[in-house]
C-alpha cells in the first residue's frame, strides 16, 4: 500500500538523516544519526484508506520532540499512540454490539490494517527505547503500544470467533428449514400416494357420483376399497423408502466420523 508524507523543510535536522528519507514515508522505522532520533510512523489507518499517511517524530540531541504534522514536546508521542487507542476502542465497541455476520465482518475489516500497523509501531518504539534508554516518554509510549498490539490481536480473535459462530448458526437454521420442508414434502407424497390409486381407478371406471343408480353403489364401494388398499400399499412403500434413505445418510456420517 502506498504511503505519503515527507519531512518538513523547516526542520534543521542533520543531513545524514534527511538523505535517508525519500519522497514518501515508506515503512515504519527508526533512524538514528548524530544523537538525533527520527521515528517514521503511519497515522492510524481507517478501513477505507487507500494509502498510508506518514508521520515523523523527531527528537533532537538535547531531548526536544517535534511532530511533522504539528506539535512539540514529549506529548507528541502519546498523541500518536492515542489515535490508535481511540480507533481500537471504537472497533472494540462495534465488536461488542455486533449481532450478525455482516457486523462482525466489518469489525474484522477494520482490524486488518491495524494488526500490522500496531505491531510495527511497537517494534519502532522498542528499538528507539534501546537507542535512548533514559527517555521516559519513549518507555511509556512503548508500553502502551505493546498493550494496543495485544488488544488488536485479542479483538481480532474474538471477532473471528463471533463471525464463525454466526455463520454456523445460519447454516444450522437453513438445515432445520430444509429438514422441515423435506418432512412436509414427504407427508404430501404419502397423502398423494394414498389417494392417487383411488382417483385413478375412479377416473378409469368413469365413476359419476351424481348419476349412480342404487345397483352401482355396491360397485362403487368395491372400487373405493380397492383404491384405498392399493394406496395404503403405495404409502407404506414411500415411507419405507424415506426411512432407508435416512438410514443410509446416517451410516455415511458415522463412517466419515470414524475415519476422522
Amino acid at each position: 500500500m502506498e504511503t505519503t508524507g515527507t519531512l518538513p523543510l523547516t526542520w534543521k535536522i542533520p543531513k545524514s538523516i534527511r538523505v535517508r528519507v525519500g519522497d514518501t514515508a515508506g515503512r515504519q522505522r527508526v533512524i538514528f544519526e548524530e544523537e538525533n532520533l527520527l521515528l517514521v510512523f503511519h497515522k492510524a489507518p481507517e478501513t477505507d484508506d487507500t494509502h498510508r499517511v506518514g508521520r515523523f517524530l523527531w527528537r533532537t540531541a538535547d531531548g526536544a520532540w517535534s511532530a511533522s504534522d504539528g506539535g512539540d514536546g514529549p506529548a507528541v508521542l502519546m498523541k500518536h499512540v492515542g489515535e490508535y487507542a481511540a480507533l481500537i476502542a471504537k472497533l472494540d465497541q462495534q465488536e461488542e454490539d455486533a449481532n450478525s455476520a455482516e457486523e462482525y465482518f466489518l469489525v474484522i475489516e477494520g482490524l486488518l490494517p491495524l494488526i500490522r500497523s500496531t505491531a510495527h509501531m511497537h517494534q519502532v518504539l522498542q528499538e528507539a527505547r534501546k537507542l535512548i534508554p533514559d527517555d521516559r516518554g519513549l518507555i511509556n509510549a512503548r508500553d502502551q503500544a505493546y498493550e494496543l498490539e495485544r488488544t488488536v490481536d485479542l479483538l481480532y480473535t474474538s471477532a473471528k470467533n463471533g463471525l464463525d459462530f454466526e455463520i454456523a448458526k445460519r447454516a444450522e437454521e437453513e438445515a432445520v428449514a430444509a429438514r422441515t420442508m423435506a418432512r412436509s414434502a414427504h407427508r404430501l407424497n404419502v397423502l398423494a400416494g394414498f389417494f392417487f390409486p383411488l382417483a385413478t381407478i375412479s377416473s378409469v371406471m368413469g365413476v359419476d357420483m351424481a348419476n349412480l343408480s342404487p345397483a352401482e353403489w355396491s360397485r362403487l364401494g368395491a372400487i373405493v376399497l380397492a383404491g384405498l388398499m392399493v394406496g395404503l400399499i403405495l404409502a407404506v412403500f414411500i415411507t419405507r423408502q424415506g426411512r432407508e434413505v435416512k438410514s443410509a445418510i446416517a451410516k455415511g456420517k458415522a463412517a466419515k466420523t470414524k475415519r476422522r
